[in-house]
C-alpha cells in the first residue's frame, strides 16, 4: 500500500521504507545545501555589486573584475578550439573506427577515466612544467588554455562516445541502405542525432573550466589586464576572486564576483541548452 507520494507502507516493507526514506533525505540535503549557499553568496554579494567593480582597467582602489571576465572568455573559446576536435576525433574513432575487443581502445578507456580522476593541482603543475618552462610559452593565456584542454579532454571523449553509442543503430543502417558512405554518415547523420549529448559535456566542461584556479595560477598567471595577444599573462574570474580573498583587504569585492561567477555559469548553461534545442530543431 503507497501513499500519494508513493510511500511504500512501514509495516510490510521496512527495508524499502528506509530506502524510500534515506533517498528523499539525501536529496532534501543536497537542496537546502545548495539554496543555502546560493543564498548567502548573493545576500553577500549583490549589494556589493557596484560600477567601479565592471571598469575596464583594474587598479587597486576599483579591483574590477572586467578584465579577468574577459580573459576567462578568451581562455575558455581558447581552450575548446584545442579541446572539442581532439576528444570527439577520439570518440568517433573508439566508437566507429575501433575493433571490438581492441586492448588500445581499452587502455584509452581506462587511462581517460583516471584523468578525469586527477586533481586540478596536478595538472597545474604538468601544465607548469610542459608549456610554461619546455616550450617556453611562459605564464600566458596559451598555457592556461592548453591546461585546461587536457583536464577537460577525457570528460569530453567519454559523454561524446556515450552519445554516439546512444544513437540507434538503424540510423546508420539507413544512410548506408541509401548508399552513403562512413564519413557521410558520421557527420551528416551520427554527429547530429548526438549533438545534445555532446553539448551536455562541454557544458559540463565549461562549468569545471570556469570555477578553476589552482591550474591556472600555475600557468595563466594573475596579471590583472586584458590580455592583448594568447602569450601573455592573465587573471580568470576564479584566480580573481581567490586573490582577493587571500588579500582579505577587499572581501566585500570579492563576494560580489563570486556573484558574477554564479551569473556567468547560468548564462552559459543557458545558451548551451539553447544551442542543443536549435540543434535538435525544437522550437
Amino acid at each position: 500500500m503507497k501513499n500519494k507520494f508513493n510511500m511504500p507502507s512501514p509495516k510490510k516493507h521496512f527495508a524499502s521504507f528506509l530506502i524510500w526514506l534515506s533517498v528523499y533525505a539525501s536529496a532534501l540535503l543536497t537542496l537546502i545545501s545548495i539554496v543555502f549557499l546560493v543564498g548567502y553568496i548573493l545576500v553577500k554579494g549583490i549589494p556589493n555589486l557596484s560600477p567601479h567593480l565592471f571598469a575596464f582597467k583594474y587598479t587597486s582602489e576599483n579591483v574590477s573584475l572586467l578584465p579577468a571576465l574577459i580573459n576567462t572568455i578568451l581562455i575558455i573559446i581558447l581552450a575548446l578550439i584545442f579541446a572539442l576536435p581532439a576528444g570527439i576525433g577520439s570518440a568517433i574513432y573508439l566508437t566507429e573506427y575501433a575493433k571490438k575487443g581492441n586492448k588500445l581502445v581499452s587502455i584509452v578507456r581506462v587511462t581517460s577515466e583516471t584523468l578525469a580522476g586527477i586533481p586540478s593541482i596536478v595538472y597545474g603543475l604538468f601544465g607548469a612544467l610542459l608549456f610554461v618552462k619546455y616550450l617556453h610559452f611562459g605564464l600566458s593565456l596559451l598555457s592556461g588554455a592548453l591546461t585546461l584542454a587536457i583536464m577537460i579532454l577525457p570528460l569530453i571523449m567519454r559523454t561524446t562516445e556515450e552519445a554516439l553509442n546512444m544513437v540507434p543503430s538503424t540510423y546508420k543502417e539507413g544512410s548506408y541502405g541509401l548508399g552513403a558512405g562512413k564519413l557521410y554518415t558520421i557527420f551528416k547523420v551520427i554527429l547530429p542525432s548526438a549533438m545534445a549529448g555532446i553539448l551536455s559535456g562541454v557544458i559540463l566542461g565549461i562549468g569545471r573550466m570556469i570555477g578553476e584556479s589552482a591550474a591556472l595560477i600555475f600557468t595563466a598567471g594573475t596579471v590583472e589586464k586584458v590580455v592583448s595577444s594568447v602569450f601573455d599573462s592573465s587573471r580568470t574570474l576564479a584566480v580573481h576572486m581567490y586573490a582577493l580573498s587571500t588579500e582579505g583587504i577587499h572581501m566585500n569585492e570579492t563576494f560580489g564576483t563570486a556573484v558574477a561567477l554564479i551569473i556567468v555559469v547560468i548564462v552559459l548553461n543557458f545558451l548551451s541548452s539553447f544551442l542543443a534545442k536549435m540543434v535538435k530543431g525544437e522550437k
